[in-house]
């Protein structure tokens, strides 16, 4: 089998268009067309079924798949082992990683990153940390930072970063000029929630069980699923939150909104890094992970690591 045909078919499954494959690869679509068809006709086997707009694998195509991803790995970290035998670092890092650090952490890491290592390229995926943890125990992502720990058992976890949870509240609130608030001032208070499996929400929600109050002391008045819907939220005075700092340096710098530390309450989050076990990393990935271990030991709560 031709690995351009089995590169051209794996990205077709996973954007579920042969036209984002196309532009994806600088390919027109007849030719990834045809790169599928090949191997349809190599096979004996239909790979691929097209349902409205979107393209879904044939259970011949789930399995082709998972194998067509492996060999796309293993050539991947071939073409790597020997760059670094001759001397260079280059290649492709396979990350991913949960809202918070994949939005206020990772990209200026990996901008760095990328000017001391020009010829690496970089894709990042953002999404819950258990869709994370899964493609790297599927081999789909080499790493993964998260937010979240559990029992898994196939996964090595190592934390990398932490944040300080604050109360966000709209410039001009009445508690904006509080250098520290008590949970009480919060539950008194309009209060935005993030959806239920949110880690931030859980880490928040074990703050009051261990001073003495629930969700439900919670003047709750809106559920919002992202950390950005909750900043418009409460700079348009819906309510107040508990938020990332990190995720509020800009709204600060602006002064559109303040952060406020609860008083009595340490509440930190962390993340962490994530990878197979027993698996020897890539070149790049290997680089990158004692990339991520040195920043992490300057300071793991200094935003401008």
């Amino acid at each position: 089998m031709d690995l351009r045909k089995i590169e051209a078919f794996c990205l077709v499954v996973e954007l579920k268009s042969f036209t984002r494959a196309a532009e994806a690869l600088l390919l027109s679509q007849p030719t990834v067309s045809g790169h599928v068809q090949s191997l349809e006709s190599e096979l004996g086997h239909k790979l691929l079924d097209r349902l409205g707009r979107q393209v879904e694998p044939t259970p011949a195509g789930r399995l082709l798949y998972r194998y067509g991803r492996r060999i796309l790995v293993t050539t991947r970290r071939a073409v790597e082992a020997m760059e670094q035998f001759s001397g260079r670092i280059a290649g492709r890092l396979l990350l991913g990683s949960s809202t918070i650090p994949g939005t206020y952490i990772l990209p200026g890491l990996i901008g760095r990153f990328h000017l001391r290592y020009p010829e690496v390229r970089t894709t990042l995926r953002i999404t819950g940390s258990r869709s994370i943890a899964r493609e790297v125990l599927a081999g789909e992502l080499e790493l993964g930072v998260v937010g979240a720990q559990w029992n898994e058992a196939g996964l090595e976890w190592r934390e990398i970063f932490a944040d300080e949870l604050v109360v966000a509240v709209q410039k001009g609130h009445r508690l904006a000029m509080q250098d520290t608030v008590t949970l009480r001032d919060v539950v008194q208070e309009p209060f935005i929630l993030r959806e239920q499996e949110s880690g931030t929400r859980k880490v928040f929600a074990e703050a009051l069980k261990v001073h003495g109050m629930t969700e439900n002391d919670l003047h709750g008045v809106a559920e919002i699923g992202s950390t950005a819907a909750i900043k418009e939220a409460v700079k348009a005075g819906v309510g107040v939150s508990i938020l990332s700092r990190r995720a509020l340096q800009d709204t600060i710098a602006c002064g559109t909104m303040a952060a406020i530390r609860l008083q009595d309450v340490d509440l930190y989050r962390h993340f962490y890094l994530i990878c197979r076990k027993n698996r020897e990393p890539s070149p790049v990935t290997a680089v990158f992970m004692e990339y991520l271990r040195e920043k992490s030991a300057i300071s793991v709560l200094d935003s401008g690591t």
